[in-house]
C-alpha cells in the first residue's frame, strides 16, 4: 500500500501480473452475459452488440487522450498548498506515445487501466438497458474513458490519495488493489447518472404510483455470467495487488481466497435474505448478491484477513436484495441490471470496510477521504457532463423505438426471430 517504488519489476513477477490480466477480461465477459440476461429479449442483441462498442469506444478514447492524465511520474501536474504537494493529474503523453519504451510495470500498469475502463464503460450501459441508444452509449463511454475515469484512476491508483500515507501518515494512502473506487464506485456513480436523464422504461412505474415488474428474459444468461466473472475477478484482484499494492506473489493465495470468500458469502446472504421475504430464493437477485461480493472483494481482498472478507460478503448479500428493491419501490429508479446497489454501494462498502479491517493504522481515515472525493466530487462531474452530452446525443430513444425494442429499432433484427418478443399491451 505504499506509494510505487521507482524500482526494476522482477521478470517472473511481469510475467504472472501479464497472465493474470489475460485472464481478467473474462470479469468484463461475465459481466456483459448479465447485462444481456437481465434486460428484455427485445433489446438483448443491441445490448451485446453494445458491449462491444461502449468497450471499444472507451478504450480508444482512454489511449488517445485518458492514458495521459492517468499517468504517474515525475513531470505530473502538482498544487502545493498547506505545504503539501497534491498531485492531480499525470502529464503524460498523448496517444499512448512512448509506450513501447515505457518500463515493464508501466506497460502492465496500462494494460490494467485498459480493461478497468472498458469494466466502467459497461456498468451504465447494463442500467440504461431497453431505452439507452447506442450513439449514446458509445458518447458516455468516451466521456468516461477521455476524462473522468482517468482522472479518478489517477488519484487513487498514483495521484494524492494514493500520497496520503507520505503526505498526512494515513497507513499507507488510499488502499484500493482491485478498484473499487475508480472502477465500480464510478460506474455505479455513473450509471445512477444515466438512469436520472433517460428515466425509467415505459411502463415501469405506472400514474398509481405501483412498480411493475419487468424481470430479466434469461436468468440462465445471468447466473451463467456471474459464474464466468468469478475466474476474471481471481484474476483481477491479484494483478491488482501486484501492481498497487506492491503485493508479494506469495501473497496472491490469500487475496484469491478473500475474493471467493466474500462473493460466496454474500451469495448465502442472498439467497437467505430472499428465501425469507419472498418464500423462494429469487435468482437474478442471487446473481446481485454474488456480484456485490465481489465488487467488495476488489476493495479488500488484498489488505484484510479471511474472517473479515467472509464478514464483508455476507454485509453485502444482505444488503444488496434490498436497497435494489428501495431504489425501485421508494425512489423510483429503474436499473435493470441493478449496478447502482451491486457497483455503487457495494463499491463503497468494501472501500469502508478495507479500512475498518485493514491492519495498518490510520488506513480507515484514508479510505473514508477517497469515498468522500468520488461521492462529492465525481457524482456531480459525471451528471454534468452527461446531461450537456444528453443535448449533443440524445440517451433516450422514441417511443415508438422503444415499442419495436432496440433490436428491431436500432439494428434491423431480432435476437431470437423465431419467438414472439413484444406484446404492445405492455404498452398502455
Amino acid at each position: 500500500m505504499t506509494p510505487l517504488a521507482p524500482v526494476p519489476y522482477p521478470e517472473t513477477s511481469f510475467a504472472l501480473t501479464l497472465v493474470l490480466l489475460l485472464l481478467a477480461p473474462m470479469a468484463i465477459a461475465g459481466l456483459a452475459l448479465v447485462n444481456v440476461g437481465l434486460g428484455r429479449s427485445r433489446s438483448a442483441m443491441q445490448s451485446a452488440l453494445g458491449t462491444l462498442v461502449v468497450i471499444s469506444t472507451a478504450v480508444i478514447a482512454f489511449v488517445l487522450a485518458g492514458w495521459a492524465i492517468a499517468s504517474g511520474g515525475d513531470k505530473d501536474l502538482v498544487l502545493h498548498a498547506a505545504g503539501k504537494a497534491w498531485d492531480w493529474a499525470g502529464a503524460g503523453r498523448l496517444f499512448g506515445a512512448g509506450l513501447a519504451s515505457a518500463p515493464a510495470r508501466d506497460q502492465l500498469m496500462l494494460l490494467f487501466e485498459v480493461l478497468s475502463v472498458a469494466m466502467v464503460a459497461m456498468i451504465p450501459w447494463g442500467s440504461g438497458a431497453d431505452r439507452l441508444r447506442l450513439p449514446a452509449g458509445a458518447g458516455i463511454a468516451a466521456v468516461l474513458g477521455a476524462a473522468v475515469f482517468p482522472l479518478a484512476a489517477h488519484w487513487a491508483w498514483s495521484g494524492w490519495l494514493a500520497q496520503l500515507g507520505t503526505n498526512f501518515s494515513m497507513a499507507g494512502g488510499f488502499a484500493d488493489g482491485g478498484g473499487a473506487g475508480p472502477i465500480h464506485m464510478l460506474g455505479g456513480l455513473a450509471a445512477l447518472a444515466v438512469i436520472w436523464i433517460a428515466g425509467p422504461r415505459k411502463g415501469k412505474f405506472p400514474r398509481e404510483g405501483l412498480s411493475t415488474a419487468m424481470p430479466g428474459h434469461n436468468v440462465v444468461y445471468v447466473l451463467f455470467g456471474s459464474l464466468v466473472a468469478l475466474v476474471g475477478w481471481l484474476a483481477w484482484n491479484m494483478a491488482g495487488a501486484l501492481l498497487w499494492l506492491n503485493a508479494a506473489p506469495s501473497k496472491l493465495v490469500v487475496v484469491a481466497i478473500n475474493t471467493v470468500l466474500a462473493a460466496t458469502a454474500a451469495l448465502v446472504a442472498t439467497f437467505s435474505v430472499t428465501r425469507v421475504r419472498f418464500g423462494k430464493p429469487d435468482a437474478s437477485l442471487c446473481a446481485n448478491g454474488w456480484l456485490a461480493g465481489l465488487v467488495t472483494s476488489s476493495a479488500c481482498a488484498g489488505v484484510v484477513p479471511p474472517l473479515a472478507a467472509l464478514f464483508v460478503g455476507l454485509v453485502a448479500g444482505i444488503v444488496t436484495p434490498l436497497m435494489v428493491e428501495s431504489f425501485e419501490l421508494v425512489l423510483s429508479i429503474d436499473d435493470p441490471s441493478g449496478a447502482v446497489s451491486v457497483h455503487g454501494a457495494a463499491g463503497l462498502w468494501g472501500l469502508i470496510a478495507a479500512g475498518v479491517f485493514a491492519p495498518a493504522a490510520g488506513q480507515a481515515a484514508a479510505q473514508l477521504v477517497g469515498v468522500s472525493t468520488l461521492l462529492g466530487l465525481m457524482l456531480p462531474v459525471v451528471y454534468g457532463l452527461f446531461w450537456l452530452l444528453d443535448w449533443v446525443i440524445a440517451f433516450r430513444v422514441d417511443a415508438d423505438g422503444e415499442r419495436l425494442g432496440m433490436d428491431l429499432h436500432e439494428l434491423g433484427g431480432n435476437a431470437y426471430p423465431e419467438f414472439v418478443v413484444h406484446r404492445d399491451e405492455s404498452y398502455r
